[in-house]
């Protein structure tokens, strides 16, 4: 059996593993605990992007400070941006011309962000 596993296309084992969590949810009916664990994760996982990107912050903050002051500012209002837009995500719930200023935003910080490292890495 246990050849049999490791030979299974990996992506079928993923999908039977799915299926068997799925499957015991169903027959246990813990759907109470799976919505708890869905409103744990929904917490935990922001703050997990949050504190990924805070270390990326203080590895690079002496980097950032020889930027001229256009610059810091192009970077820190595009993640603050950034930030409120998620907020704005999650309390509003946006759909239609909403949620496609929600893209549109996060696209445009995306790009402001980029264009500023790009110019402050450029050696010519």
């Amino acid at each position: 059996m246990k050849r049999f596993w490791s030979d299974l296309n990996p992506t079928l084992r993923g999908f039977l593993i799915i299926a068997a969590i799925a499957l015991v949810v169903v027959i246990l009916n813990l759907y109470a605990t799976v919505t708890a664990l869905f409103l744990i994760a929904s917490i935990a996982f922001p703050l997990a992007i949050a504190y990924f990107v805070f270390l990326v912050w203080r590895e690079r903050r002496s980097e950032i400070d020889l930027w001229s002051g256009r610059q810091k500012a192009a970077l820190y209002g595009a993640v603050v941006l950034v930030v409120a837009d998620f907020l704005g995500l999650l309390f509003a719930s946006p759909s239609g011309l909403d949620a496609l200023a929600f893209v549109l935003v996060l696209i445009f910080c995306g790009l402001a962000i980029w264009r500023v490292w790009r110019e402050t890495h450029t050696y010519s």
